[in-house]
């Protein structure tokens, strides 16, 4: 019979960095550039994300660190180097440091730097660090089952969907998401490393 083990050592608020993107911890002093990065695109309008509204980051902020606080959250604001400014946001959620496991999610940039490398680096900071640092042994996503795009994303950094939690969570509208489950195992980690790094790598010729 197996036994499964946690983490080599617990999530803990930590810096990452690379590609012209830095990882730092969210804190209470990011709520006004984070309205901003929101702002750009009106992202609280779309149905399927939970971006903060207009007045609300500080809110958004204080449920984060209460989570991180305790213990099964690690927010982040995603930092573009070259202009100084916040550009979005992500978290490590739902952690289980008894069996290793924790989620990526909570994530959204501001519209004009989607499509771009920016979320491909940031997944490979946070996977690195969530396999290579405190050793996790499944790292997992989540979703809305209308957000394809999303799901596109997930499916493109080489997850496996697990199946769909149906009439699971309620939307920001009132109605209740069917949510779809995704997750990549540690022995798939170094081949995705080297997928990740070679899309970056052809995101920079």
């Amino acid at each position: 019979m197996s036994t499964t083990t946690g983490f080599l050592k617990n999530p803990s608020p930590t810096t990452l960095e690379a590609r012209g993107v830095r990882l730092m911890p969210l804190d209470a002093s990011h709520a006004n550039e984070l309205e901003q990065a929101a702002a750009d695109g009106e992202l609280w309008k779309l149905r399927v994300t939970s971006v903060p509204a207009p007045g609300e980051a500080a809110a958004y902020i204080k449920a984060a660190l209460a989570g991180r606080d305790g213990g099964h959250m690690l927010p982040f604001a995603v930092l573009e180097t070259d202009s100084g400014r916040i550009i979005g946001t992500t978290r490590y959620h739902d952690i289980v440091p008894a069996i290793g496991r924790l989620e990526i999610g909570y994530t959204w940039y501001a519209k004009s730097r989607q499509r771009s490398h920016v979320n491909t680096t940031c997944k490979l900071l946070l996977l690195e660090h969530a396999f290579e640092d405190l050793g996790a042994h499944v790292v997992g996503w989540r979703t809305d089952n209308f957000n394809f795009a999303s799901q596109r994303a997930i499916e493109r950094l080489g997850a496996k969907k697990d199946g769909v939690l149906r009439h699971h969570a309620a939307r920001r509208d009132g109605s209740v998401r069917d949510t779809v489950m995704y997750s990549m195992a540690r022995g798939e980690w170094p081949e995705i490393r080297r997928h990740l790094e070679y899309q970056l790598a052809r995101h920079a010729d």
